[in-house]
């Protein structure tokens, strides 16, 4: 079935809360309803949204705002390595509740990232060291152009840090999300190498209790998450407003340095050495460095628990407002460490 409202208010459907309506909302519940809609027919531009969680509303959106409703979970095959078919419309963290529910290992870091399951694969989201990518077997669409349905191996999504073909501006909106395979496994396959994770697992209460569980490094990183990040109901925000900037080790030597004149020379800074000899630093690191932790501006502030997020701190917060403090917040730490942070949310 698919319902249509026209000026649909969009507030509760993006996690910034920010107050926009859309010229035209539809929402369709099933992979057939997409081949009764008339794309080339809807009020230009057109947008799909997941749980509307990485974007942000700069104003009322003037076009057609789709959303999908397939909400399936089923086990394609089931030996040491389990495949398993996700509806798009699947909130991605339900997911992660049933693999972990199921003792499956491969979604159990991912935990509690806002969105559904058909936004995951065109973010490609990632945290705690786990990409999505690193589980997704195949990516299954609607081509609006074609008007055909088509399938992508992970090896054709062209995933990066947060990026796929999906994004890429010469065929964004053309292909529609409807279900996404994982390859999830009953062989245990803990990463608890990210930041202070292990030991976190380790001192869960329920450690001690058993055997290492993926259920267990669910919890745990709940509880590391629900601790750092604003619940959206709470405080609207969109999860990580910045990307993880990726310098040179000579850029980074230098930065380094600068800290340790500044900080005494035992101080080190936190990064992430990657394969290809580059480093990812922390934004987060550099943004409270530049002193924008817990600051205010208008209805908009930097989260005072992790100021890699920009929170709707007032809930009456205006776009402006929140892309004011994101420029100011850009241009301090280009002026400091002479690196360009790029939006890891998307403007609408």
């Amino acid at each position: 079935m698919i319902r249509t409202e026209y000026y649909k208010d969009l507030t509760k459907m993006n996690t910034f809360g920010m107050k926009v309506k859309a010229r035209c909302f539809m929402e369709y519940d099933s992979v057939a309803d997409l081949v009764d809609i008339e794309f080339e027919e809807l009020a230009r531009p057109v947008l799909h949204i997941g749980g509307g969680s990485n974007l942000l509303f700069t104003d009322d959106f003037k076009g057609t705002v789709l959303h999908s409703k397939i909400d399936f979970i089923e086990v394609l095959e089931d030996c040491e390595e389990v495949l398993v078919s996700v509806g798009a419309g699947v909130v991605f963290d339900d997911f992660c509740a049933w693999a972990a529910k199921e003792g499956l290992w491969g979604v159990e870091n991912l935990s509690y990232i806002p969105g559904e399951v058909g936004a995951s694969a065109v973010q490609n989201i990632g945290a705690y060291g786990v990409e999505v990518k690193d589980v997704i077997r195949k990516v299954y669409c609607y081509d609006t152009q074609e008007e055909e349905f088509v399938n992508f191996d992970v090896g054709e999504c062209g995933y990066g840090y947060r990026d796929s073909i999906f994004k890429n501006p010469d065929i964004k909106g053309r292909y529609i999300v409807t279900h996404v395979v994982f390859a999830l496994s009953r062989t245990p396959q803990p990463k608890l190498d990210y930041g202070h994770l292990k030991e976190a697992v380790e001192c869960h209460p329920e450690r001690s209790e058993g055997s290492l569980t993926p259920g267990l490094i669910r919890k745990t990183i709940i509880k590391i998450r629900k601790e750092k990040l604003p619940e959206p109901s709470v405080k609207g925000s969109a999860g990580s407003f910045f990307k993880n900037p990726v310098i040179s080790q000579e850029h980074f030597a230098g930065i380094e340095s600068a800290a340790k004149a500044e900080h005494g020379p035992e101080y080190k800074v936190p990064h992430y050495d990657l394969p290809d000899g580059m480093v990812k630093v922390p934004a987060a690191w550099m943004i409270e460095q530049c002193g924008w932790k817990g600051k205010r501006s208008g209805g908009a502030a930097v989260w005072d628990k992790q100021p890699l997020v920009i929170v709707n701190h007032t809930g009456e917060a205006y776009p402006e407002e929140i892309i004011g403090l994101e420029k100011r917040i850009i241009a301090s730490v280009k002026a400091k460490f002479d690196v360009e942070l790029n939006p890891e949310v998307e403007h609408i």
